[in-house]
């Protein structure tokens, strides 16, 4: 019984073949897998994933200014990184198409906790997030990936093939760990130090108590009653009234208490003969 042999492609085959790819690769609006390459070359996966390869690291030697690269499981074309600030000024000049911070949230949050309610998401944030949602599956980044099994069956969200394309990853899988964004309790304990306000500390604002000899509280001293100005002020009056007195000619010191003097009356054989 004979079996039918395989013949393995020719030169032309493949050099033909190359050229597809390149061709297909072009128009290509998202990353197309191994397999459909293919379907339409009518190859072996295996030999198509072997000139994917060839033709990347022929790119990579001529040193292009794009490069053929395996992302979102298929392979596309894409600018080099290097050459990164020439293609943003070019696709950034004049088209306001960056996403705000609020979208930019919203997206994150779909991306480590997919698959996600709508009302999971505003939750977490805080805020309603309808309008910024629909502005992520308009953009292509989001899109629904099915029913939430619970009451109401919320539509559930998650990351697009386009969201991996746009951050060059081949799954959500090599997403940066959320604890690379945690600062370290170092860094927690000099933030709360530089931050701290010393009005915190109680004792710092406590009112301060009088107490009197009897142990009873009293009230703050005041330098209108026990001023040292106050009592010279009241000495310089009394010194005062005491010159005007003596100036009139009454004679006699102050009585005790502060009565005036009581008259004197002359006796004498003059005053006598006056009367």
């Amino acid at each position: 019984m004979s079996t039918s042999r395989i013949e393995p492609p020719s030169a032309e085959t493949l050099s033909e073949a190359r050229r597809a790819i390149e061709a297909i690769l072009l128009v290509a609006t998202d990353s197309t897998p191994e397999q459909l390459l293919a379907q339409l070359l009518e190859l072996p996966s295996d030999l198509v994933a072997m000139m994917c390869r060839e033709l990347a690291a022929e790119y990579d030697e001529q040193q292009r200014g794009f490069e053929l690269v395996q992302i979102a499981g298929g392979w596309r074309f894409q600018t080099h990184a290097d050459l990164h600030p020439y293609v943003e000024r070019y696709a950034l000049e004049g088209i306001p198409n960056r996403l705000s911070s609020a979208a930019l949230e919203t997206l994150a949050i779909v991306a480590y906790k997919q698959p996600i309610s709508r009302g999971q998401i505003s939750a977490i944030r805080g805020v309603n997030v309808d309008a910024v949602l629909k502005t992520l599956v308009q953009r292509g980044y989001v899109e629904e990936h099915g029913k939430d099994e619970g009451p109401g069956q919320a539509s559930l969200f998650g990351t697009t093939a386009f969201f991996l394309e746009q951050l060059g990853l081949m799954s959500t899988d090599d997403l940066p760990a959320l604890g690379e964004f945690v600062p370290s309790a170092e860094v927690l304990e000099a933030l709360e130090q530089t931050l701290k306000i010393d009005g915190e500390d109680p004792s710092i604002n406590d009112p301060i108590e009088v107490v009197d000899d009897d142990g009873d509280d009293a009230a703050p001293p005041s330098a209108e009653s026990n001023g040292s100005g106050g009592d010279h002020e009241s000495n310089g009056a009394s010194d005062s009234a005491h010159e005007n007195s003596n100036n009139d000619g009454s004679g006699g010191g102050d009585a005790p208490g502060g009565s005036a003097p009581d008259p004197v009356i002359d006796l004498s054989a003059d005053g006598a003969e006056d009367a």
